[in-house]
């Protein structure tokens, strides 16, 4: 991992640091892969099990690094199994987490070159007025994993946020404002979603359940599943 990822992530876990929304789980070990930590509990083997589909995704308005508008669902999610996380770059509790096991889910993905160029990451932020462009090109660069063998991870942010209210209520997301709490008076609790290449919502992660270890069996388990059907 990058240096100033690891300070957020140490940072994120300081004693002093905001108590956190899922207690109880594993930090991520960030990007030195080569002793990779145990998953938290037995991983059944990809294709052993079915994931039905729970729901359509949905699109929306969005913007790239590049201020570049875009459609969430037609241009950043359909194509290949993409896993969504919901973020903002001030979230100084859970998001920190996120991101290191997302990075780590990069990096254990670019070690199978059939499989990462098959799945994608896609992290959206919540906090439009803050978290614009610039920002998470700023946010992309600590994170985002150099390898060109890694998939490729996509950093968004909404126009507005009447434009992300819509998609907020589509995934079931709740972002509260609490003027009072750190990191920009927001509150939420972390979701990512597994998405087929047909746009389809075939997961629903917690932090407690955002395994990259698991996360990256889904991903398998869908392309066995795609290949049986045809």
């Amino acid at each position: 991992m990058r240096p100033a990822a690891l300070l957020l992530l140490a940072a994120a876990l300081a004693p002093g640091a905001p108590a956190r929304g899922h207690e109880g789980h594993r930090p991520a070990t960030g990007r030195d892969t080569a002793a990779p930590a145990a998953a938290a509990f037995p991983l059944p083997a990809p294709g052993t099990y079915r994931l039905p589909p729970i729901r359509p995704a949905a699109g929306g308005a969005v913007l790239d690094e590049a201020g570049r508008r875009l459609d969430l669902l037609g241009d950043a999610l359909r194509g290949r199994v993409s896993v969504l996380a919901l973020i903002y770059t001030r979230c100084g509790d859970v998001c920190p987490l996120a991101n290191a096991d997302m990075a780590r889910l990069q990096d254990l993905a670019a070690r199978d070159p059939g499989l990462s160029g098959r799945m994608r990451l896609v992290t959206l932020s919540v906090d439009p007025e803050h978290d614009t462009p610039e920002v998470m090109r700023a946010f992309a660069a600590t994170w985002r994993s150099p390898d060109p063998a890694a998939p490729a991870w996509r950093f968004l942010t909404a126009p507005d946020r009447a434009a992300l209210a819509p998609v907020l209520a589509a995934y079931d997301q709740r972002v509260d404002a609490r003027p009072e709490a750190a990191g920009g008076g927001l509150s939420h609790l972390f979701r990512a979603f597994l998405i087929d290449r047909d746009g389809r919502i075939r997961n629903i992660y917690s932090l407690d359940f955002f395994d990259p270890a698991l996360v990256l069996t889904d991903v398998r388990t869908l392309l066995i599943e795609e290949a049986r059907g045809r």
